[in-house]
């Protein structure tokens, strides 16, 4: 039987498998309190990033909602694009706020400043860009307008752990930033994710948001604790900060894999619409646009070869269905297929799934 080439594959080695025992072995394998190998995560991810803090958790969706819960967006408009899981919808939903859809840049499919700009009222609180695929979104033009109307920058990273803007790590710029550490993702984990903060308020959002990863606990002290706040089940557990630790040794090497992966598409792939080439992106996954669609990914299936969609739009889902004008996130998604870019593809891969692309289209 022949060889699948996995559209997702978690790079993982004898360093995994060790943390893990040692952890099972410990028999301290989960504490809301957010110590051990939790402890050791958060700060050697914020030294990586660059931010001025960082809290653990559970899933990059866990940190979507509780980053928007650091704002009052009750009835207020939070700004963001309808290409996206559909967690960056939820969350703001979550917190009680209004998503505003916004159309995308058609070359690298984030959000559009322009359109941006033109859906900002005197309801918008925050501005949630996402770095689709890795992909950096234009951070100056965003928060230009962020400081220009007084409203909060909270960035969808969830693609984007390792992807660079203007030599400074995405996690260094908003107020806060989301991560996702899902299996699939270029820093993988069983479950995970985190939030980065930045700015004044940085310390006093993290003391809040490590209660609301736990239940609202706080003032804890031995045995005893105080509730002072509503919170949720959102922390991470020991097993996959242990592995955390190890994937972020190899983080900046893997994804430099991608991006040598990323350049060869680019110069060999003869599909007109494709994911530029951008020494700054972390290439979580790489799309490009197809005519006859569930033809072309059957084909690729039927030669080993998994590929995906991603996404169907957001304002689209029966549970969000608006009538918006998204001509550009339309267009792209009818169309859109994303291909094999992980760090385990071996150079005959490659060189395969270029030739059928090539083939097909």
């Amino acid at each position: 039987m022949k060889k699948m080439i996995k559209l997702f594959d978690p790079v993982v080695g004898i360093k995994e498998e060790l943390a893990i025992r040692k952890t099972l072995k410990s028999h301290f394998w989960a504490s809301g309190a957010g110590t051990g190998s939790v402890l050791k995560f958060e700060n050697k991810f914020n030294q990586y990033i660059g931010s001025d803090c960082t809290v653990a958790l559970n899933s990059g969706t866990a940190a979507l909602h509780l980053a928007l819960s650091l704002f009052d967006i009750r009835n207020r408009e939070v700004v963001i694009p309808s290409l996206s899981f559909v967690s960056t919808a939820h969350a703001v939903i979550y917190n009680g706020g209004i998503p505003i859809f916004v159309d995308v840049d058609p070359n690298t499919l984030c959000i559009d400043p322009d359109q941006l700009r033109k859906s900002i009222t005197k309801k918008t609180k925050v501005i949630l860009p996402v770095h689709f695929a890795g992909m950096p979104c234009d951070l100056d033009e965003i928060i230009g307008l962020c400081e220009e109307f007084k409203i909060h920058l909270i960035e969808d990273a969830a693609h984007a752990v390792g992807t660079l803007y203007k030599d400074r790590k995405i996690g260094a710029h908003g107020d806060a930033v989301c991560f996702s550490f899902h299996p699939v993702k270029n820093l993988a984990m069983p479950t995970g994710g985190a939030i980065s903060l930045n700015g004044n308020n940085a310390k006093k959002f993290k003391k809040i948001l490590q209660s609301r990863r736990w239940c609202g606990i706080a003032n804890r002290k031995r045995w005893t604790y105080d509730v002072n706040d509503l919170g949720w089940n959102y922390y991470m557990n020991e097993f996959s900060a242990a592995i955390g630790i190890e994937q972020l040794k190899k983080l900046d090497y893997l994804n430099n894999k991608r991006r040598k992966i990323a350049q060869e598409y680019s110069d060999k792939i003869n599909v007109e619409a494709k994911m530029p080439f951008n020494k700054e992106s972390s290439y979580h996954f790489y799309w490009m646009q197809v005519k006859n669609r569930e033809r072309f990914m059957s084909k690729m299936l039927a030669n080993n070869v998994e590929t995906g969609i991603h996404y169907k739009p957001i304002h689209r889902m029966s549970f969000y269905k608006q009538r918006v004008n998204l001509p550009n996130t339309d267009k792209a998604s009818e169309h859109l297929v994303s291909i094999p870019i992980h760090p385990n593809l071996s150079g005959s891969d490659i060189e395969k799934i270029i030739q059928l692309i090539n083939k097909l289209c």
